[in-house]
């Protein structure tokens, strides 16, 4: 209770002396102590004495004005406050929730009948406001896989659930993809096939005929598993169709009295549909990456907010809140490592830190030589699987090709499942902290991955680009081998994308699910040492994320590529859904950021930072075939848009001339690098508020703890 609370009001008019006796705090003892002597004893107030006059002067306005709206919300008589009180929002204020209340009470009051433009401002905020839930919760009715997200959470909880909601972010970009693709370049090329627009048919203007020779279509009589080859490798009656590059060769759409250039709007959609992608992921991981500023390194708050507030409140299920609960109980058991590993690594000598560094120096130079054979198998596998498809003519099809075709597929798939166990088993000898032996392994896992894809395409560059003759100088390429190299890029990323998603049906059908009837009905020690399939968050995140790299890049070669995607990880759903159901259970360890989608979105971030490497080095750099697709007549894919801007008005030309020089360039650099520091700088700033807040409240905490002791020393004494 505040004191002088129940003091007469005449007595509160009186002298500062009177005032001042009558708020005299009397211990059990006789002695007499003034409130501000008092509170000058409480562990706050010795700290600030400790502190610069600067930031005792601060902490005395914070608490001048505390003071002040206090007492507006306590002084009944004031019903009508200085209007610059209400233009700051009440979650600034330094008040308790019971004034924050009472000041919002007298705000309401005080706007009940505002008139002219503040009355219009205000019924205009109101249908904004409602008309934007009603978007919003008619939106969330349309979100796929909505129920089912929400079964999954509340069996296995969030942190799975991230995984799903993970899935359908990545069918929603690829749908979006295919939107762009579809209505900017297949659409205008299928109605100028149909007659609809007037159109002109690119006609090859080079002077070396034997460079404009494409022909992949079979003749004769074809058998039905020919069929099925093509249909698996993306050729023969495949390779002219919409579904790869070759086969946009419309150079101008007539529409009215509209002129579409289809070569400018193909290369114009792929870099629209990078950088759409790019936006899309970096807001998406700053959502996740909020509140990463402001966690405390203090391990004593880790073990707080693991106990306080690690629970998922989504889990409904009773096996699967034992299941959390024992995981929560690992993480303790897992920090507690930590902090034991810490303390031995403190305590180490220097022959045990010189023994260990050459041990893992070893262990590394032994996961480079792994590395190392991985990347030459799969250069082989390419060169043999290209040598041997340019080397066959079309009539001759064996029962073989479709394994050659798909050789550096298998050899890519093999090198991913085998690598994780050695870089698992490895890790283990290297004297690490558990958690970040779980980081290194996922970034080394991440690094085989991705890396595969940029040798295959090394592999396949160094083929398309080099020359066993002088006679394929002229056109730039081997144009031999690979007449039309654009579709043959898009073939192998085309086949990457089928054979994945065999592989992931066919570890679910032929291992998953008879691993679980094996553990359900058969009572060997071995098979139940062996155990349940566990679900792991992020060998299955980099999965998909070897999937959606392999979109990125094949898009341009492919343009349906992004409709294969999405519907792939549409099927891919309800087959991680059924074998989460029925073949498998929680990780007994699962990852730390399984809760936040941010690491799914930097490990998307980073397919796709290599997925843009090898498309602008396609476009800019390797000369465009001359026998298929939309530039034939130009040297390389990036000449087209040069050649576009020297057709606009002269004025116009030389901006864009100026805003795509280095001087330019440069200035901007130098401005983004500002921009850049500067919200640096902000972000330091507000953690270290956030620093200060927390300070605030341990020192609320020892205040607290002061005062339960002086009391408790008043009772003792009392009693």
């Amino acid at each position: 209770m505040d004191p002088g609370q129940n003091i007469p009001m005449s007595h509160r008019d009186q002298g500062t002396m009177d005032s001042e006796a009558d708020n005299d705090v009397f211990l059990p003892d006789g002695n007499v102590v003034l409130p501000n002597q008092f509170l000058h004893e409480l562990p706050s107030y010795q700290s600030l004495v400790r502190r610069k006059p600067s930031s005792y002067g601060t902490m005395e306005r914070h608490r001048s004005t505390r003071q002040l709206k206090s007492s507006l919300s306590q002084e009944p008589n004031r019903l009508e406050p200085v209007d610059d009180d209400f233009g700051i929002p009440l979650r600034e204020y330094a008040i308790s929730i019971q004034e924050k209340r009472k000041l919002r009470d007298l705000q309401t009051m005080h706007s009940q009948h505002p008139k002219g433009w503040n009355q219009w401002k205000d019924n205009s905020r109101k249908v904004c406001r409602g008309f934007r839930d009603d978007v919003t919760g008619f939106l969330s009715h349309l979100q796929l896989w909505k129920s089912n997200i929400h079964s999954i959470e509340g069996k296995f909880g969030t942190g799975i659930g991230s995984y799903f909601s993970f899935l359908r972010f990545l069918v929603l970009l690829n749908f979006v993809i295919f939107l762009l693709m579809f209505l900017f370049t297949i659409l205008p090329l299928a109605i100028s096939k149909q007659g609809g627009f007037n159109s002109s048919q690119i006609i090859p203007s080079s002077l070396e005929s034997v460079c404009t020779k494409y022909s992949p279509t079979t003749q004769g009589l074809v058998y039905f598993y020919n069929n099925i080859i093509d249909l698996l490798s993306g050729t023969g009656f495949l390779e002219l169709t919409y579904l790869f590059y070759g086969y946009y060769t419309i150079d101008l759409v007539t529409i009215y009295i509209f002129h579409y250039s289809l070569p400018l709007a193909y290369i114009l959609v792929t870099f629209a549909y990078l950088l759409l992608s790019i936006i899309w992921i970096v807001k998406r991981a700053v959502e996740g990456f909020k509140q990463s500023l402001v966690n405390d390194e203090d391990r004593f708050q880790t073990y707080c907010n693991k106990i306080f507030a690690g629970w998922d409140f989504c889990i409904t299920d009773q096996y699967y809140a034992r299941l959390k609960h024992s995981s929560v109980q690992h993480e303790l058991k897992t920090d507690l490592a930590d902090e034991r590993i810490r303390q031995r690594k403190e305590k180490r000598t220097r022959g045990e830190t010189i023994r260990i560094y050459i041990l893992r120096l070893f262990l590394n130079i032994i996961v480079i030589a792994v590395l190392g054979g991985c990347f030459y198998a799969i250069y082989l596998a390419t060169a043999y699987s290209q040598e041997h498809t340019s080397a066959m003519s079309p009539q001759k099809t064996d029962r073989l090709s479709l394994l050659v075709e798909y050789l550096p597929s298998i050899v890519i798939t093999i090198a991913n499942i085998i690598t994780p166990i050695i870089f698992e088993a490895i890790v283990q000898y290297e004297d690490y902290a558990p958690a970040f032996e779980i980081r290194f392994t996922l970034i080394r896992c991440v690094f085989v991955r991705l890396a595969s894809i940029a040798i295959l395409l090394i592999s396949l560059w160094t083929k398309i680009t080099s020359c066993s003759n002088q006679n394929c100088q002229s056109c730039g390429y081997n144009y031999k081998d690979y007449p039309c190299w654009e579709s043959r890029v898009g073939q192998e990323m085309y086949k990457l994308m089928i054979f994945d998603f065999l592989i992931i049906v066919a570890m679910t059908v032929f291992i998953e699910f008879p691993r679980k009837l094996l553990v359900t009905y058969c009572q060997w020690k071995p098979v139940q040492w062996w155990g349940q399939q566990e679900f792991v968050i992020p060998q299955n995140v980099l999965e998909i994320v070897y999937g959606q790299t392999i979109c990125w890049i094949g898009t341009f070669y492919s343009p349906l590529l992004p409709a294969i995607a999405a519907i792939k990880y549409y099927i891919i759903f309800y087959i991680k859904k059924i074998t989460l159901m029925e073949n498998c259970r929680p990780a007994t360890r699962p990852f730390r950021a399984s809760s936040s989608n941010f690491f799914f979105q930097v490990i998307l971030l980073i397919g796709l930072v290599l997925a843009c490497i090898p498309v602008g080095f396609g476009i800019a750099q390797i000369p465009a075939s001359k026998a298929c697709g939309p530039f034939l007549n130009y040297n390389t894919s990036w000449q087209i848009i040069p050649s576009t801007v020297d057709q606009f008005p002269e004025g116009l030309k030389k901006t864009i001339y100026v805003i795509s020089s280095e001087s330019f360039a440069v200035p901007f650099f130098l401005l983004s690098c500002l921009v850049m520091f500067y919200f640096i700088a902000l972000s330091g700033a507000h953690k270290r508020v956030v620093e200060q807040l927390q300070e605030h409240l341990v020192m609320e905490s020892r205040d607290k703890m002061f005062l339960i002791k002086r009391l408790t020393e008043a009772h003792t004494i009392h009693v």
